[in-house]
């Protein structure tokens, strides 16, 4: 199953650009024998569209077609990391083939965006900047990997 981070804004180079590198890249090694990823990110210019409804049509036409929509927003469902990784596993065995998770703008996202995705996932009640959400993410799918890989990385 590919996966797919879609994102208002982009993350230049810096501490986040690293940590976010060095996290797709361990997900993308953990993940290929459990047919997870690779991790593809697509940053959508946020300067080409000013409000959220703008937004949601510059993300709609970057998502892939067919992909499972998943939407980072402090109103959805919270995980903690195993139950993270059997959403990931869930989805991949019932065929998904892209899983894409959206990370909207300053003002969040679109309701009705929103409202269409398949789910809806919260890091908390805490607004974080879509720097430290793509992040979190990414850090969250390599541990997602590793737990249904059984290595040691995540410890209870």
């Amino acid at each position: 199953m590919r996966v797919q981070i879609c994102a208002i804004g982009r993350i230049r180079k810096g501490p986040e650009r690293a940590l976010l590198d060095d996290y797709l890249k361990r997900f993308e090694r953990a993940g290929r024998p459990l047919s997870l990823g690779p991790c593809q990110e697509i940053e959508v210019d946020d300067r080409k569209a000013g409000s959220a409804a703008e937004q949601a049509r510059l993300l709609t036409r970057a998502l892939p077609g067919g992909a499972t929509v998943v939407v980072l927003d402090e109103r959805g469902d919270m995980h903690d990391s195993r139950s993270f990784a059997r959403l990931l596993a869930t989805q991949r065995d019932s065929g998904c083939s892209d899983l894409t998770f959206v990370i909207g703008g300053a003002d969040g996202l679109d309701p009705a965006f929103r409202d269409s995705a398949a789910l809806a996932l919260s890091f908390g009640k805490m607004v974080w900047p879509h720097m430290l959400a793509r992040v979190m993410l990414s850090e969250q799918l390599y541990r997602a990997a590793t737990i249904l890989a059984g290595s040691p990385y995540h410890r209870d």
